[in-house]
């Protein structure tokens, strides 16, 4: 994966960052420290299906090593909005198929129970729409029905989730166009208006290629998250969508399914050693 901490840090000078994952430079298109929280009480609540491929380890296994990965990425987000404000970021990736989606709904679900934190989790890719999917739902009104009908408020399009302080928002239908939602002044005014609500607001953009969507989003959120799957992106690919991007508003990049063999097997006996350590407890 060297070279591809050589293309961010290449990508870094270019963009005149001081920092190896700077912070944002700039907060979202709008300024919502004049909107007033309010009451996200009453409306519906629905249950996640977990299935053995969803892999939403923060929900179904959470004192697995992944779900304390997801912990410890929580953590270093809360620590860096000490520094600079941040509320709202978007999972992205290089191309398709490198799990943003999965890093998307497994942080939002540690914000919300580990942090206490009322969280929103939005589905932001309305060219290929997988998150409603891959949380078990269906037939969830959304970001384009919201579109479709001008006097609608937006807050109609939340669900509950589980019970804890998570909200979720579906794209809803496929739309042909998402760029005449995402760079609309009507859908800025709206996010803003989410932004007073939630603690986090948590986007699954699109890939940075071959969609424009992630610059559109970037307008928005303070911050994005760039996810890296080994032998998936080529640096070309990471170069080139890098590249595409306005404001960079980088925070940080998520490695997934590197090639740890070491510290993968410490893990492994720590966690042994630690449910071997609770049985002689019970008995």
């Amino acid at each position: 994966m060297s070279r591809v901490y050589e293309a961010l840090r290449r990508m870094e000078k270019k963009h005149d960052h001081p920092e190896a994952f700077p912070f944002p430079q700039s907060g979202g298109l709008l300024d919502n420290s004049t909107v007033a929280p309010t009451e996200l009480g009453g409306l519906t609540s629905v249950k996640v299906k977990l299935t053995p491929s969803s892999r939403l380890v923060a929900l179904s296994e959470p004192r697995s090593l992944g779900a304390e990965k997801f912990r410890a990425l929580a953590t270093r987000l809360e620590n860096l909005r000490q520094k600079k404000e941040m509320k709202s970021l978007q999972i992205t990736s290089g191309v398709i198929n490198e799990g943003k989606t999965l890093v998307a709904a497994n942080l939002a679900v540690t914000f919300a129970r580990h942090s206490h934190s009322k969280v929103l989790l939005l589905e932001g890719d309305l060219h290929r729409p997988s998150l409603t999917s891959l949380l078990g739902l269906s037939d969830l009104r959304g970001l384009s029905h919201w579109w479709s009908e001008e006097a609608t408020d937006i807050a109609h399009f939340l669900t509950e989730l589980n019970d804890i302080p998570l909200w979720f928002m579906s794209a809803g239908a496929i739309h042909e166009q998402p760029s005449h939602i995402l760079q609309s002044t009507r859908f800025a005014e709206a996010f803003n208006q989410l932004a007073g609500w939630f603690d986090w607001i948590v986007v699954d953009s699109t890939p940075m290629l071959p969609a424009a969507d992630v610059n559109l989003w970037s307008r928005l959120v303070e911050g994005t998250l760039l996810v890296i799957r080994e032998r998936v992106a080529s640096v070309r690919a990471l170069q080139k969508g890098l590249e595409s991007l306005d404001n960079l508003k980088l925070i940080g990049t998520v490695l997934n399914e590197a090639s740890e063999p070491e510290r993968t097997g410490y893990a492994a006996q720590y966690y042994a050693a630690s449910r071997n350590s609770g049985r002689k407890l019970q008995q």
